[in-house]
């Protein structure tokens, strides 16, 4: 057993060697989301539930925790126990998604959350992505000899249980997500512009068709429909107290706790967090969130630049995509750019499955930006 002195020097080289700049950033990232939570959004939460003010603040600082855990253990591992873990984690997180349809909670007309005896309620999905981008960065860096069309076919393979399972709950904006993720992969790798565009053609028209022809995905329909026509249906209605919310901030918002119309957004503290962070701090706040998050990708494609590893050049591009793609849903989501669709803000909105994943998603950069030592 490991005693102290061997634990303690086991985390010193690793605080030695991670890259501090991504490390803080990423806490500050965090901060900033419990700080939200105890000034705005907990208590929004709290009140339509009629529960303890802070119930909700207590909670989400307690996923952070298990969080920063987390983002410690796999940035702390070698790379190589960080490929083979991660492959297994691959399918148990894959059958844990193939659980919903048969154990799944329904919430707002999905039924996207498992809630099992021994864990408690969480959404798969999140736990899925950071693990399905390296199990696809491990097939296109394989050294066995395939045809390389082969090892995209492969790929797509490996995404299919996993959009169609998405699909079926029905889940569209993480379908997307990983659907995208996949296509930046293997598009880097080298595949031609023509092989991927019959690919995205294929998946769009079977996506259409699922939506618009399969009676399970009607209420995807009729807000696909509302958002482009916003005068016909009542589809909108969390997008336009979203927009509500963030005109009447302005530009220096209303201060902090002044904000009235955060509380008719539905799902404030989560899939809606920018509109009542515009409320009470305004438009400003939203473009310095943006800067942080924009220094985040910058720090991580200048590590992307320097690496030799084709490998892990493509898990660090897979992983931060997923971070850059399902933050600029969430946004385009407040401001009416694209239609309803449960997202959350990475490492600020409120949920233990969004914390752990993104915490995953960190610890896999994290681990991948360390310092070599020779």
């Amino acid at each position: 057993m490991p005693n102290f002195n061997s634990i303690y020097k086991f985390y010193y080289e690793w605080w030695k060697n991670i890259n501090k700049t991504l490390f803080v950033l990423i806490i500050f990232l965090f901060s900033l989301g419990l700080f939200f939570s105890l000034v705005s959004t907990s208590l929004i939460a709290s009140d339509k539930l009629d529960t303890n003010n802070y119930f909700f603040f207590f909670k989400h600082f307690i996923y952070i925790l298990i969080g920063i855990i987390v983002l410690i253990f796999f940035s702390s591992l070698s790379k190589e126990n960080l490929f083979k873990i991660s492959s297994y984690l691959f399918f148990i997180s894959l059958f844990f998604l193939f659980l919903v349809p048969f154990l799944g909670i329904e919430v707002n007309g999905s039924t996207r959350w498992v809630n099992l005896f021994f864990i408690p309620r969480f959404q798969p999905v999140e736990i899925v992505k950071p693990f399905i981008i390296i199990f696809i960065s491990t097939i296109l860096c394989s050294e066995k000899n395939f045809n390389i069309y082969f090892k995209y076919l492969l790929t797509f393979i490996t995404i299919v249980p996993a959009c169609f399972l998405l699909m079926m709950q029905p889940d569209i904006g993480q379908t997307l997500l990983i659907f995208l993720s996949w296509a930046i992969l293997v598009f880097i790798s080298g595949i031609s512009l023509p092989v991927i565009l019959t690919f995205f053609s294929f998946s769009l028209l079977s996506l259409v068709y699922m939506v618009f022809f399969i009676p399970k995905f009607i209420y995807i329909k009729n807000r696909i429909l509302s958002f482009f026509n916003p005068t016909d249906g009542t589809h909108n209605f969390q997008s336009d107290k979203a927009i509500d919310a963030i005109s009447s901030g302005g530009f220096f918002g209303k201060g902090i706790g002044e904000g009235t119309l955060k509380n008719n957004v539905p799902e404030a503290h989560t899939d809606y967090i920018i509109s009542v962070i515009s409320e009470e701090f305004g438009v400003v706040a939203i473009v310095l969130l943006l800067i942080l998050f924009l220094f985040f990708i910058y720090t991580v494609f200048q590590k992307i630049y320097l690496e030799k590893s084709e490998k892990i050049k493509l898990v660090l591009t897979g992983t931060i995509c997923l971070i850059i793609f399902q933050a600029l849903i969430h946004i385009g989501v407040n401001i009416r750019l694209f239609p309803t669709t449960g997202m959350t803000l990475p490492f600020l909105s409120y949920g233990g499955s969004s914390i752990v994943g993104v915490s995953i998603l960190s610890g896999i950069i994290l681990n991948l930006t360390k310092r070599q030592i020779d």
